[in-house]
């Protein structure tokens, strides 16, 4: 269940993804937005990174929002979105993503998501099977084109497409998927319904955690230890603890965390994961993947055999104490500043199976158990980014999310910190302070396409973020990278986008990264000469049936602006 905190930390959140927004596209104008009109903007780009996976500054998250008042506030352009306010298209994964947001300014314990917001949306799905491209040419640009896609994907087609619908909003409670109404709006359109509201968008925001510790007692028949030599002082501990047990170890009440001998297991019950234990974990929660059932189906129906199927979990921490207890069957295992690096989908589906009746954690949670593996690392180590990538590399996970630990990387968010920039490494972070005002934020992969780009690569600079974090890693981030050099590669950047607002051509990231490469190249003309000049080479270099983004990302126009550019 959702609280007053979420709510608030959520709104923390909004500000800071407003403030990212402003940067992408140069808005100037914060200070004519009420609060309420900031943080419902920020909450579409929050949104739709995480939901759809992509990154907040690529150019695609904002061409997907049609909604009418978010036009008009940053591109004075008139769009009607005819009650939806996102449009995402992925043509790779065959994925269409509508969304329509409500933001409310009070939370509401007892408030949950109106069924009226699904029905203003049909509206638009009305207009997309009705749609022909023939006769209506009244829409515009930005809505026209989804329209053309839609209905074609609707009325003709060719593929398979993955449809859904999300109705998102701040409230407590998301709408019951059960309902009649919502059934029958989903089978009349043929897409999937999907609310989201506070109990997921929680799961969503990743929190700068303060120390977190717990302690378990176990069998010592349950229980080895490890450490890399005999004289080692950091003990490592491999553990077989029942599922009840993780949940009170990760949960949210600090009290219950240290509490071993729990005779009533009904608190547990009420509880629910302290999220950020995850902070450190490479690997983003998939809502819909295809493992979670199976997680909570085992549990039920297979508790003993849950500890076989199952991969189990893996912390790390700052400190681990042991104490042998009466009897010398028994040991008590204090676990200080921890976090899990692998097999937090695991621990999710475990508190969300905690979570669905209040009877699980007696009947069946007790009766499973689960693999842990305790490693405590050499202080000042890269140990911890090892162990998060080592584990988790078996399965697809992107370049930069397993990047996303080392030592270098936080050693740059450190240093850009000192200089009022938030270096957000991770998905839904929004810097080491959230308390703190930066002048500007930006995000790792960002950095990283920047670093492509006055490397000599700006028109590889946008189709190979795997490779940056990749084969390329190296040569950008550790043996040719100049530290000092950052602040000021970044403040160009995020006047570059300024700049481009207020001259009359279409910004692009490609766009931005070309000006980079060409001021890096010692091209000494003042950006509206320069972004200028780099347009008419735009504009110069013909391809038949190509987009400008496509364009730009040919070696043959990076000749061809070497040459204009006299580089």
């Amino acid at each position: 269940m959702a609280t007053r905190n979420d709510f608030f930390i959520l709104n923390t959140k909004l500000d800071k993804y407003f403030k990212l927004l402003c940067g992408n596209t140069g808005f100037s104008g914060a200070k004519d937005l009420s609060e309420t009109q900031r943080r419902r903007f920020g909450f579409y780009l929050f949104i739709l990174e995480n939901v759809c996976d992509i990154d907040y500054d690529e150019d695609e998250i904002i061409d997907s929002i049609i909604d009418t008042d978010f036009n008009k506030v940053f591109f004075g352009e008139n769009v009607n979105d005819f009650g939806m306010d996102v449009v995402y298209i992925n043509e790779e994964k065959k994925q269409v993503k509508l969304f329509n947001f409500k933001y409310r300014e009070k939370f509401n314990i007892d408030k949950s998501q109106s069924l009226n917001d699904n029905f203003i949306s049909a509206k638009f799905l009305n207009l997309c099977l009705n749609f022909d491209s023939s006769k209506d040419n009244k829409y515009h640009k930005k809505l026209e084109s989804k329209l053309i896609k839609l209905n074609d994907i609707f009325c003709n087609p060719k593929d398979e497409w993955e449809v859904k619908f999300y109705q998102v909003s701040n409230d407590a409670q998301e709408v019951k998927e059960t309902n009649s109404e919502l059934e029958h709006l989903s089978s009349v359109y043929e897409i999937e319904i999907e609310p989201l509201a506070l109990p997921t968008i929680s799961q969503f925001m990743s929190i700068r955690p303060k120390d977190i510790n717990a302690s378990i007692i176990v069998n010592k028949d349950a229980l080895m230890c490890y450490s890399e030599d005999s004289k080692a002082s950091a003990k490592s501990y491999i553990v077989r603890v029942r599922c009840d047990e993780i949940v009170r170890m990760t949960c949210n009440n600090n009290l219950l965390r240290s509490e071993t001998n729990l005779e009533d297991l009904l608190p547990l019950a009420d509880v629910g994961l302290e999220y950020s234990v995850l902070f450190d974990n490479v690997r983003g929660f998939v809502k819909n993947s295809k493992y979670n059932p199976n997680i909570s189906t085992t549990i039920k129906n297979s508790p003993t055999k849950f500890f076989m199927y199952n991969n189990g979990i893996t912390m790390v921490a700052k400190s681990i104490s042991a104490l042998n207890l009466a009897g010398n069957k028994s040991m008590k295992l204090e676990i200080n500043d921890f976090q899990i690096v692998n097999g937090g989908q695991t621990l999710r589906s475990i508190h969300n199976f905690n979570q669905d009746n209040k009877d699980n954690i007696s009947n069946y949670l007790c009766n499973s158990e689960v693999l842990i593996r305790i490693f405590m690392p050499d202080s000042g180590s890269n140990d911890i980014h090892k162990i998060a990538e080592y584990t988790n590399s078996q399965n697809s996970i992107k370049s930069s999310d397993l990047k996303s630990l080392s030592t270098e990387q936080i050693d740059i968010e450190r240093y850009l910190d000192g200089h009022g920039i938030a270096y957000l490494r991770k998905s839904g972070d929004t810097g080491p302070d959230d308390q703190k005002e930066y002048k500007y934020m930006i995000k790792m992969e960002t950095f990283g396409q920047i670093l492509k780009s006055i490397n000599g690569y700006p028109e590889k600079s946008t189709n190979s973020i795997k490779d940056i974090f990749d084969k390329d890693y190296d040569e950008l981030f550790i043996n040719g990278f100049d530290l000092k050099k950052s602040p000021e590669l970044i403040k160009n950047y995020f006047e570059i986008i300024k700049e481009y607002k207020s001259l009359p051509h279409k910004g692009s990231q490609i766009k931005y990264f070309y000006t980079l490469y060409l001021l890096e190249k010692g091209v000494a003309l003042k950006y509206p000469l320069l972004i200028n000049k780099l347009e008419d080479c735009i504009n110069s270099f013909e391809v038949e049936n190509t987009s400008i983004i496509r364009k730009m990302g040919l070696l043959k126009f990076k000749e061809h602006l070497n040459k204009e550019f006299n580089i």
